[in-house]
């Protein structure tokens, strides 16, 4: 079995690409059971003629916890096992619907070596197939050293 090699400080650079990660097409199904999960039982996210007569809304919207989840997950898989995902900040801007194919994205826009480990700033997002963004924000990941000491655990920030 092969062990994927963790990510290093020394392994990203400034403009290198985390991800994408590619989720859906979303059906009422996901949605319905996202909600269970949650519940969030806000009829917009599964009851067609409510959301699109009493709301006005063009369809079923995908819920925000759920792309809150997705972008975490791919920070979470970006990181790896020795990483730790400090800071996501991020705005919904858009709505995405049922049947929408997403693309979860990240950048690097920013490395910065600390002591004993690197913090790297990424801005990050959510597209549906149409290009629009949805969800653009911005994350700050830890990341050890490629020959120094794990991260500690739990992590303490550098600075408040």
């Amino acid at each position: 079995m092969n062990t994927p090699k963790a990510l290093a400080f020394e392994d990203v650079a400034v403009g290198q690409e985390a991800g994408p990660m590619h989720k859906g097409p979303f059906t009422t199904a996901h949605l319905m059971r996202w909600s269970a999960a949650m519940e969030n039982w806000h009829k917009i996210h599964y009851d067609l003629p409510f959301a699109t007569g009493h709301d006005k809304l063009p369809g079923l919207l995908i819920n925000g916890s759920l792309k809150q989840q997705l972008i975490a997950q791919l920070l979470k898989d970006w990181a790896g096992p020795t990483g730790w995902v400090w800071k996501i900040r991020f705005q919904f801007r858009a709505m995405n619907l049922v049947g929408e194919r997403l693309e979860i994205w990240a950048r690097i826009k920013d490395t910065q070596p600390k002591d004993s480990y690197g913090l790297v700033e990424l801005e990050l997002g959510i597209r549906n197939e149409a290009g629009v963004e949805s969800t653009p924000g911005s994350a700050t990941i830890a990341l050890p050293f490629r020959e120094g000491p794990p991260l500690p655990y739990p992590f303490v920030p550098p600075f408040a």
